[in-house]
């Protein structure tokens, strides 16, 4: 009869929930993220999903960045604008901005834009157009798709990455988008005038932004932004100087007041999907800045560079908003001076100023500056 055989014994795993994968953990019972504060007594999805997705030295990386460029700077440099802050993590995006929102709100956008264009093709909208209002469209709302596409290609896109947070780029990227959808939303429109109407020359619009002396003031002034590579400065140079003084000028001040009165009642919609986009664009930016030009340690800084950057954008933007004076002319009937139309985008601008602490367009004093109640947006 052989012998028993000895057990043999193996050491066993002790747990000691320090271990990656264990059930048992600091706040595994809770429903939501903790490593970030959130900006309301419970966080939202947007910044379940946005804050923090790309970590920072000075929260969560300890060994500092684990990746850099050539010339030795790490990651998200914060010397890749002339702005400062004690803490770059605080800004939210008002409008919450995500992958979800980003898909529904340009969905939505573009599903009532081609609706409205059903409705002008059924009813032969576009057969009612005088002449002249014709060849304004063909050329000049034309010729606004190139402003929009290069502000979105080549200086949103272009600087979507530059910011030192996430939430940041997140919301220039969003900004990006809203242009070249809004330049596609115009370069549409055209094909589709162009193929109800046998009068219309959908090309016009090329020569128009080319070689129209009325349009090169804005052509120079788009790219010359593109050549900024300060993140903060083409954020400001657009959104906060361009914007309210040439793009509003011309979609609002402009198209949007004079179209019905040339029997045009299908652009005013689609130019008033680039105001919309606009209006949440500002509404973001100036989240992003008015904490900036208040920070306790880096505000008179930050105040001086959005001084000197407004200094040498404004004669400039000015300057492609004097050189569109004749397109008030171009329409048969003209509701609206054009002297009325840039005052009230001066006045605009003058608002914008006085909540950083900057000088209006005419250079006057903000604490000066008298705002029309009711008349911020």
């Amino acid at each position: 009869m052989s012998e028993k055989t000895a057990a043999r014994s193996f050491p066993k795993p002790e747990f000691t929930d320090a271990e990656a994968g264990a059930l048992t953990f600091p706040s595994s019972t809770s429903r939501t993220f903790t490593y970030y504060t959130p900006q309301k007594m419970r966080a939202s999805m947007y910044e379940d999903v946005t804050y923090d997705v790309q970590p920072d030295p000075e929260r969560h990386l300890l060994q500092g960045w684990i990746y850099g460029f050539a010339d030795g700077q790490g990651g998200y440099p914060q010397n890749w604008t002339a702005l400062r802050a004690a803490d770059w993590h605080r800004f939210r995006d008002p409008n919450e901005e995500w992958e979800q929102t980003i898909y529904r709100n340009n969905a939505n956008v573009v599903r009532q834009i081609q609706q409205n264009l059903a409705n002008a093709r059924k009813a032969e909208a576009y057969a009612r157009w005088t002449p002249a209002w014709t060849r304004f469209v063909e050329r000049d709302i034309g010729a606004w798709m190139h402003a929009e596409q290069g502000l979105g290609m080549h200086v949103f896109v272009a600087v979507q990455r530059s910011a030192p947070t996430n939430m940041i780029n997140n919301a220039l990227a969003v900004n990006g988008t809203h242009k070249l959808r809004f330049a596609q939303d115009l370069a549409l429109y055209n094909l589709d005038i162009e193929e109800q109407l046998s009068t219309f020359d959908g090309a016009a619009h090329k020569e128009a932004w080319q070689s129209d002396p009325v349009w090169q003031g804005v052509r120079e002034t788009v790219e010359r932004l593109t050549a900024v590579t300060d993140w903060g400065e083409a954020l400001f140079a657009t959104n906060l100087v361009f914007e309210p003084l040439v793009g509003e000028l011309f979609r609002s001040h402009l198209v949007m007041q004079v179209a019905a009165r040339n029997g045009d009642f299908t652009t005013p919609t689609v130019m008033g999907a680039g105001e919309a986009d606009y209006d949440r664009d500002l509404r973001w930016t100036r989240a992003l800045f008015e904490p900036l030009v208040r920070d306790a340690e880096h505000g008179e800084g930050n105040r001086e560079v959005l001084a000197a950057w407004a200094g040498q954008w404004l004669p400039r933007v000015l300057d492609a908003a004097r050189r569109l004076q004749p397109l008030w002319s171009r329409a048969e009937e003209k509701v609206i001076r054009f002297e009325d139309s840039l005052e009230r985008a001066k006045d605009r601008y003058a608002r914008l100023a006085q909540s950083l602490g900057l000088a209006g367009a005419d250079g006057q004093d903000p604490a000066t500056t008298t705002t029309t109640p009711g008349s911020e947006r």
